[in-house]
This record gives structure tokens, C-alpha cells and sequence, in this order.
């Protein structure tokens, strides 16, 4: 065996890739990450607004191409860690409603593959992996958990617990939103979270969020048989002459082409970069791209239909780490309407410079950084519908092309109308103002943070690209591990189901590698 051999090759080091090498690390196997970007750098900058949401100081130089062929900078990071760094680690389960299938304003979502009972376990497991700090049985929709929270919920603050008393007394039913962070406030000087604003949409300067750079790629490279490479791009898979297994992985590193072989190989890249890896390795005997006889490599691209809100507060909010609030009434349905709106939470505390872009023709005497002071920040998310045509594909230059249609949209429209009506409960001025800066992006289609479904897994390959392991259909040793997975969205963030997927396939792994 060449000394470029390993057991397991991974591709990828975010919330899929990352925790699956921590999970195989103690088997003992020749264990490689390849990861394209390096560390992000720990510097002043991680906590500056204007570096980090205005000039994109984190974000990859990437070009994708929309609909119509127009250029665009995706919100993309590629670091250890991979999007994690910047996420603001709101780690939710999916509703156990979203794992079959059910009627949305427009059209029906498939059923999982498995049930949200098989996943449960691993939910458990990684709540206890990332630190998630919650608490059951606030939220009507939360589903059945087979242990409480690992650490007790992230406390509001007093405007934030006066949202909440309020919100209670409208007869709504406000919870703690599931965080993961490092936080001990038992014991602040003990604490590796200091609890600053800087946290959502931020890397953290001490290292105190749970990313999977944090709690994931440092401690499995404790182990002697795990090794990363960073600045290392997959550029393809190569297969056997029976076209049955990757033989090759081809890298790009430092400016020079490596080889590696591996007995199995884990693509983590991001759902748009996943398919794309897939597509770009195309061959004799996978001449659509591997595990694509079915062609739905890169279709069912989701990403969400969220919307970031500011509502002014008639008094200074002094709040500094807002994210600890979720409402999730209209989750599955309202009252006045029979389809699912959504989950509404809050976000990270929005800062003058935010709001170069969206300064509100209403308050023309405000300025952008006393607003900031009176800003109350709200984050809508909506399931989007898993359509065929909505899909990645690459031009003559294996650049990504992403054709996306909107689906869904009176669901989020009517959430936005629910918040609305809240505000008067709220001590809050009458108007949402939206916040697009908050999102990264200036066209809707490069919030990237939440892309999932690419590669989605099921039973049948003429429908699906995966098996029930995440195992490639068409391939022996070919395996996703991350959110390209996902059949359907649901309406919460995706990570905690990309952590606990990677633990689950995990398992199956080491069983196959005894």
C-alpha cells in the first residue's frame, strides 16, 4: 500500500465531514480530512461588523452562476470547520412531523427514509457532542427526546424576558432557543463563552462556540491516525475500470496535484459543492457524473425562504446576546390557516453598519447606529419544497449554476404577518424592516447557509442518489455526509441534523470497517 493510502478518506471538515472524523477516530483507522481552505484566522477582525457583514472579509471568492447565467458571490466559507465557523449555532431537531410527508401551501413534501425515532438517538448524541443548551417542553412542537438538554437553556436577558413574559401573556408559547456555545454561567470566570455580541454570523475570536472546527477536527487530530490537510481542493474522483469504486481522490494542494486512495470515501463538501464534485468526476462508465444514473445528482436544491427583520424597540434594547428566543406556534399550521408557516426566532444583535443598505424611508432623522441601539432582530424560516428543476449544474468551466424558483412564499409571507401582529403585545414600533445585510447577501439566492438536498437518500436509485447509510447507490466505497442528504428542509436550522446524521453513518461506517 502507497504511504497516500488510507481507510477512510473525508472530504470536507463542517458539520458532516468534521464530526464523522471524530466519530471514527477511535477505531484506530488511517484516517484522512482534506479540507480546501485553511484555519480561519484568529485576529482582531473576527469581531469587527463592517470586515465581517460589509466587506466579506470570510467569504470564499467564489462565482456561481443564477438562472439566468448572472454572476454572483455565494456566501460561502471554507475553513476547518467549514460553515459552522460563522453560523450562529442554533442547534434544532427537525419536527418529528417533517420526517413524512405533508401538505404545504404548495405541494406535498416526501417521506424520509427513516423516522425521526431512528434519528433520535443521535440527536441526543449530538446535543451532548456540541453543547446544546435548551430546555423541553416550552415549545408545543418540540418532539420527544429520550434526555433532556446537556446544559440548562441560555438565559434571556431582561428585554429579552420581558419579550417573553409579554409573548406568554398574548397567549403564545415562547422557548429557549437550543444554542451551542461554551457557555458556563454558573461559573463566569470559568466560562470559555464571554456571552458578546459578536457570536451570530461572527467567528469566535476565544473559541467558544460549537463549531466543528472546536469541538470536532481538533480533538480527533488528538489521535495519531487521523491526518488534515488544509488548502487541499478536491478537484475529482477517479473510479476502477468496473466503474464499482472511487480509486482516486485528485487534489489540488498548494498549487500541486496529489494522489490519494482510500478504502472508503466521505464527500462533506456543502450541498452545492458535493453535487458538484460529483458531477465534475464524470466518466466512461458514470458519463452523467458518479452516482447520477438516476440524474438527480444536484436537483431538490433547498436553502430555505428566510427573512431577517428588525423591528425598533421605543426604548434602547441593551441587549447583547439576543439569540435566545424561538416561537414556533405556527410551525405546523395557525389558526387561520391550514399549511405550515414556520419557525421564528431571534438573531444576532444587528449593529449600525448593517443597515447601510435598508435605512428606513419611515425614520429619515434616525441614524444607522441609533437604530442598532433600539433594534429588536427577528430571523423567519419557511420550508421551500424539493423541487427537480431547482438544481445545481455546471458550465463549460465546472463552475456552479444554480437554477432555483421560489416555492412556499405565502407561508413566509403570512409569518412575517404574525410577527407583525405580535409587535403591539411587544412594546415595539409597528414595522419590519428587513435587514439583508444580516443574510450576506444582496440577491436572495447566495444565502447558502442553509443549502441542502443535492444527493437526497432513499430507498429506490431511480429517485434517489443515496441509500438509507448515505452510501451511493452506484458505488461500493462512496458515501455524502452532509446536509445533501435531506429529502426535505423542514423549517429549522439544518445543522444538529447534519451533526447527528454523521454520528448515525458513523456507526454503519465502523461496523464496516471491522
Amino acid at each position: 500500500m502507497s504511504t497516500n493510502h488510507y481507510d477512510v478518506i473525508i472530504i470536507g471538515s463542517g458539520a458532516g465531514g468534521g464530526t464523522l472524523a471524530l466519530k471514527l477516530a477511535p477505531s484506530g483507522k488511517k484516517i484522512l480530512i482534506l479540507e480546501r481552505g485553511g484555519f480561519l484566522p484568529r485576529e482582531k477582525q473576527n469581531w469587527d461588523t463592517t470586515e465581517v457583514f460589509v466587506k466579506n472579509r470570510y467569504v470564499s471568492k467564489d462565482t456561481w452562476y443564477d438562472n439566468d447565467n448572472k454572476p454572483f458571490q455565494p456566501g460561502s466559507h471554507y475553513f476547518v470547520g467549514g460553515a459552522t465557523k460563522m453560523y450562529g449555532a442554533a442547534l434544532f431537531r427537525l419536527r418529528k412531523e417533517d420526517f413524512t410527508a405533508h401538505k404545504t401551501a404548495d405541494g406535498v413534501t416526501p417521506n424520509w427514509p427513516i423516522s425521526y425515532d431512528e434519528l433520535e438517538p443521535y440527536y441526543t448524541q449530538a446535543e451532548k457532542l456540541y453543547n446544546v443548551h435548551g430546555q423541553r417542553g416550552d415549545d408545543p412542537t418540540d418532539p420527544p427526546a429520550s434526555a433532556p438538554y446537556p446544559f440548562p437553556p441560555v438565559s434571556h436577558e431582561p428585554r429579552i424576558q420581558e419579550l417573553t413574559d409579554n409573548l406568554k401573556r398574548a397567549g403564545y408559547h415562547p422557548s429557549f432557543a437550543p444554542t451551542g456555545i461554551l457557555l458556563n454561567e454558573a461559573d463566569a470566570p470559568k466560562s470559555k463563552c464571554i456571552r458578546c455580541d459578536t457570536c451570530d454570523g461572527f467567528p469566535c475570536l476565544v473559541h467558544a462556540k460549537s463549531d466543528a472546527e472546536v469541538i470536532a477536527v481538533r480533538p480527533a487530530l488528538q489521535y495519531p491516525n487521523v491526518t488534515l490537510l488544509t488548502n487541499a481542493h478536491v478537484q475529482r474522483l477517479e473510479t476502477s475500470a468496473s466503474g464499482n469504486e472511487i480509486s482516486k481522490v485528485i487534489v489540488e494542494r498548494d498549487g500541486q496535484r496529489e494522489e490519494f486512495s482510500g478504502d472508503l470515501v466521505v464527500v462533506s463538501c456543502g450541498a452545492a459543492n458535493s453535487a458538484r464534485l460529483l458531477l465534475m468526476s464524470a466518466n466512461d462508465k458514470h458519463p452523467r457524473g458518479l452516482a447520477n444514473g438516476s440524474d438527480m445528482v444536484g436537483r431538490h436544491y433547498m436553502f430555505h425562504n428566510s427573512v431577517a427583520l428588525v423591528a425598533l424597540s421605543r426604548r434602547e434594547n441593551e441587549t447583547v446576546f439576543q439569540k435566545t428566543l424561538t416561537v414556533n406556534d405556527f410551525y405546523l399550521h395557525a389558526p387561520d390557516y391550514e399549511f405550515p408557516l414556520g419557525n421564528i426566532q431571534m438573531i444576532g444583535k444587528s449593529k449600525g453598519p448593517m443597515f447601510q443598505a435598508d435605512a428606513p424611508s419611515f425614520a429619515p432623522s434616525w441614524t444607522l447606529d441609533q437604530m442598532a441601539k433600539h433594534a429588536v432582530d427577528f430571523w423567519l424560516t419557511g420550508e421551500d419544497l424539493p423541487l427537480p428543476q431547482n438544481r445545481v449544474t455546471l458550465n463549460s468551466q465546472n463552475e456552479i449554476q444554480l437554477h432555483y424558483e421560489f416555492t412556499n412564499q405565502e407561508p413566509i409571507n403570512r409569518l412575517r404577518k404574525k410577527l407583525q401582529s405580535m409587535l403591539e403585545h411587544l412594546d415595539l414600533h409597528p414595522h419590519l424592516i428587513p435587514n439583508n445585510l444580516y443574510l450576506g447577501k444582496h440577491i436572495p439566492v447566495a444565502g447558502v447557509g442553509h443549502q441542502s438536498g443535492t444527493c437526497r437518500f432513499g430507498t429506490d436509485p431511480k429517485t434517489s442518489v443515496l441509500d438509507v447509510n448515505c452510501k451511493a447507490h452506484e458505488l461500493d466505497n462512496l458515501y455524502v455526509v452532509d446536509t445533501s442528504f435531506f429529502p426535505s428542509i423542514g423549517a429549522v436550522n439544518p445543522s444538529l441534523t447534519a451533526i447527528a446524521n454523521a454520528l448515525r453513518v458513523g456507526d454503519h461506517l465502523l461496523q464496516r470497517l471491522k
